[in-house]
């Protein structure tokens, strides 16, 4: 596994930050199909702030939550075990601390 994901796979880390992965038990033409959707809400998230159009912007910026919602990236957690959400915590203070200090390169 990447250096930068946490051992249970729930995580990655981008400047010492927690970010919650997608959901690894999605089946692969629903992730395939809702990484489209959110590459297509980015895009339309840049066009809107490049024109100036707030309506535009602010769908699209729906149309990405959506697509995070769906793959597991935001909204309720896909684990069972009742863990709660570090999603955008510091490592630093949570219970991946010396995971990272081992491991961070």
């Amino acid at each position: 596994m990447n250096e930068r994901v946490t051992p249970d796979g729930r995580y990655f880390v981008v400047r010492g930050r927690l970010w919650r992965r997608a959901n690894p038990d999605l089946p692969a033409e629903k992730r395939d199909t809702l990484v489209r959707e959110l590459m297509n809400a980015r895009r339309a998230v840049k066009a809107a702030l490049k024109s100036g159009n707030a309506e535009a912007l602010q769908l699209a910026r729906k149309a990405v939550d959506a697509a995070k919602t769906g793959l597991g990236e935001r909204g309720p957690v896909w684990w069972t075990d009742g863990s709660p959400d570090l999603n955008r915590h510091k490592v630093n203070g949570s219970p991946y601390e010396e995971w990272w200090a081992r491991n961070r390169s």
